[in-house]
């Protein structure tokens, strides 16, 4: 992959990476001043605000069979001053059945099969020396804590990158989707998975431990050229803003369709994926359930986009709140 790729590999790190926070792999508690502390609970003050939270993301209405379901596109990491879904998204959540979530992290069983399954084997096949020592230092530009060495390479280097966000302010603490499903556990709403870790991190993990450090090596270079940060703020602030025309534009801003290697990884990521997700709501939209489909937002993005893809299976979709 050509180094111009960079924000589409830091875009798919942020995702996974955000799955492994919730599942328990952080950031040590900080030692320097450099290193950000882990976010402080929110207030009462902040919780009592959340009710005046404006509308952001993407959200779509979609009817088949005389019953209604909901897409709505997140971004998996946040501030404190974006965590909080706004009233059409609450009220469309009330009026699911269940919320569905590419991963519930909020359900152990979940975290625990994501903890297995990026622990490196027994039988790991270290990676060069001088490539150990360049994530090594990346590690310790972010301060990541001593359990980043219980996983395999590919994901110390996915955590590597959302350890990244966090100096930046960008907490998945704080993402919308993990606060959507914390809300559906109180109000007794029940929580769904539409993907297995196991399927998820196949994307990511390596065949060979050539391919492993391949791309290893590709992220840390990727970190070391300072490229991860405006990409970052970019996306977020379109979702934020519920910029569809920017979000929409990623393809064209991202760099990360020069090569075949950055179209099949952009393939497999999304699209293949997106075929997946699609299948799996339509099922349960034809088995009765009225379901919120809370997922990134780049799996809305596109010919190969969920609404577009469940547009072709049958269904009438609507984006609300258009801009």
């Amino acid at each position: 992959m050509s180094a111009s790729a960079a924000p589409w590999r830091a875009v798919r790190r942020l995702l996974t990476g955000a799955l492994l926070a919730a599942a328990g792999v952080g950031a040590a508690r900080a030692e320097a001043p450099v290193c950000p502390p882990p976010p402080a609970p929110l207030s009462a003050a902040e919780l009592a605000q959340a009710q005046a939270a404006p509308d952001r993301g993407f959200l779509w209405h979609v009817r088949r069979d005389g019953r209604s379901a909901w897409l709505y596109g997140t971004v998996h990491v946040g501030r404190r001053d974006t965590w909080a879904p706004g009233p059409r998204v609450r009220e469309a959540l009330a009026r699911a059945d269940a919320l569905a979530l590419e991963i519930d992290l909020t359900d152990p069983a979940m975290g625990e099969r994501m903890v297995r399954s990026v622990s490196a084997p027994p039988a790991a096949v270290p990676l060069p020396e001088p490539l150990q020592r360049r994530l090594q230092t990346q590690a310790r530009a972010v301060c990541a804590g001593p359990e980043l060495a219980q996983l395999r390479p590919e994901m110390q280097a996915v955590t590597i990158g959302l350890l990244f966000g966090r100096q930046l302010g960008y907490e998945p603490a704080f993402g919308v989707d993990l606060h959507l499903a914390l809300h559906a556990r109180r109000t007794g709403k029940p929580v769904l998975s539409l993907e297995t870790p196991e399927s998820q991190l196949d994307v990511l993990l390596q065949p060979t431990p050539q391919a492993t450090a391949a791309f290893v090596e590709r992220t840390v270079a990727d970190l070391e050229s300072g490229r991860t940060g405006p990409m970052l703020h970019r996306m977020v602030s379109a979702w934020a803003h519920g910029d569809w025309a920017e979000m929409s534009r990623f393809p064209e801003w991202c760099e990360c369709l020069e090569t075949p290697d950055d179209r099949a990884a952009m393939q497999r990521m999304l699209d293949d994926r997106n075929q997946t997700l699609a299948a799996e709501v339509e099922r349960r939209h034809a088995a009765g359930e009225s379901l919120f489909v809370a997922v990134g937002a780049l799996h809305m993005v596109g010919p190969q986009g969920l609404p577009a893809l469940l547009a072709a299976r049958g269904f009438e979709v609507e984006r609300l709140g258009a801009r």
